[in-house]
């Protein structure tokens, strides 16, 4: 059996940039509308790239080719390990990478971030061992959860190389089946109830926190693992019928998330959940012809890969683990790094301009304030950015007409740079104090 498709190392490359740029560049900002932050909003720079959002808001997506992939490369290595190489080798492929990236995250946490050290022990200790972090803790890094979906997988391959009996094709049935009926019954749920009924958070909840169960994600193991097998020989129906259920399947599991993404944050209300889809449909189409090509040539020698598509696969793992709450922080040095703007323009920019990206700092001089920073001013501020309705924020959030009058056009501008969570001077005070 061939080991290798040179086009995995690029594509993994570009799933990983596409995660990246959507944490840096929607969900930095578009998280006010569900309420779900990790820890760099701590770290987070004060920019909003609302016009940005329809062609950034569905890169998460590449997670979920990332397990298709995994699914093609954790069957290619066991199928040619025995049960002892397969798990050493997969322990020194993740843990060196996330000890060194987990500790680095916690650096920057701890010398920028604005919340207590105490909260970090944690998260930092089940980073460290990947294991699962519970339905009500947190992760270091919200981009860890997948680890915890890759390691269930991978010891799912462990145990079936252990018996001797149960082969990869079995284990592919087996999720295939598994899953399908999980993502079934996510269709239903959502074709019933509304984000905010239980039964719809149950089936969320199986998507991350609870993702060691494969339930949400198991097609897309199961997917890779039959394109791993038809790489090296021919289909049988009964297997073509289980790779079109994974597919089926795996649209479905993204169509729920998308649909829950589109009814949750008004920013994007207008887009389409088939976008998510198609992406990962034309991923998952170039893998599967790659893999006919490689049979096809079994008899012949295949040309060796670029070094530097091998390098692109060798540095998408730790992109991926670093560039969420570290790439937060290096946005966040290079804007407050920059000079602050000329207020004046900023009055006479109409709050028609979605797309501006402004960084206000705080006039110490004079002593200005800086601009409200609560959750319910920011998603207004997105609001008035995206042309949706604002939230009410209760009797505290209305202002006086004298300071309503005086400074509308600039609060609703300046609200528009805010960051993904507050910072405010005792903030400040306290990382000084904790360094």
């Amino acid at each position: 059996m061939k080991s290798h498709l040179s086009l995995l190392d690029p594509l993994r490359f570009a799933a990983a940039l596409g995660v990246a740029i959507f944490h840096q560049m929607f969900w930095s900002w578009a998280w006010t509308s569900i309420g779900v932050p990790g820890f760099e909003r701590t770290v987070a720079a004060d920019v909003l790239y609302p016009s940005a959002a329809p062609f950034t808001w569905f890169g998460w997506v590449g997670v979920e080719i990332f397990f298709v992939i995994s699914g093609f490369v954790i069957a290619n290595s066991a199928s040619q390990s025995s049960p002892g190489a397969f798990l050493l080798g997969r322990a020194l492929r993740l843990y060196p990478a996330v000890w060194v990236c987990a500790t680095a995250t916690l650096l920057v946490l701890l010398l920028f971030g604005s919340g207590p050290a105490s909260e970090l022990i944690l998260p930092y200790v089940h980073a460290m061992l990947m294991v699962p972090k519970g339905v009500t803790g947190q992760w270091l890094d919200e981009v860890y959860w997948t680890l915890a979906a890759e390691t269930a997988f991978y010891g799912l391959v462990f145990c079936a190389m252990l018996t001797r009996r149960i082969t990869l094709r079995h284990l592919a049935f087996g999720l295939t089946i598994y899953s399908a009926i999980f993502n079934a019954a996510a269709l239903l749920v959502m074709s019933s109830t509304t984000p905010s009924d239980l039964p719809y958070l149950v089936i969320l909840m199986f998507r991350v926190p609870c993702a060691a169960f494969l339930l949400s994600h198991g097609c897309f193991f199961a997917l890779g693992i039959w394109l791993f097998i038809s790489a090296n020989r021919e289909l049988t129906a009964l297997e073509k019928i289980a790779l079109a259920v994974t597919c089926v399947s795996g649209a479905a599991e993204i169509y729920f998330f998308a649909s829950f993404f589109l009814t949750s944050i008004p920013a994007i209300a207008d887009q389409s959940a088939l976008a998510p889809i198609m992406v990962w449909a034309a991923a998952v189409l170039l893998i599967a012809l790659a893999a006919r090509r490689n049979r096809q040539a079994a008899d012949t020698a295949s040309p060796e890969a670029p070094a530097y598509l091998r390098t692109l696969g060798l540095i998408t793992y730790p992109l991926y683990l670093t560039h969420n709450v570290i790439g937060a922080a290096i946005i966040r040095a290079l804007v407050e790094g920059r000079p602050g703007p000329d207020l004046g323009s900023l009055d006479r920019a109409g709050p028609s301009d979605p797309g501006l990206l402004v960084h206000l700092r705080e006039d110490r001089a004079s002593g200005q304030a800086r601009a409200d920073r609560s959750p319910c001013a920011f998603r207004n501020a997105a609001a008035a950015a995206t042309g949706t309705a604002p939230l009410s924020a209760g009797p505290r959030a209305a202002p006086s007409a004298a300071r309503r009058s005086q400074g509308e056009r600039r609060g609703v501008l300046a609200a528009l740079c805010r960051p993904t969570s507050p910072r405010t001077a005792p903030d400040k005070a306290a990382r000084t104090g904790r360094r």
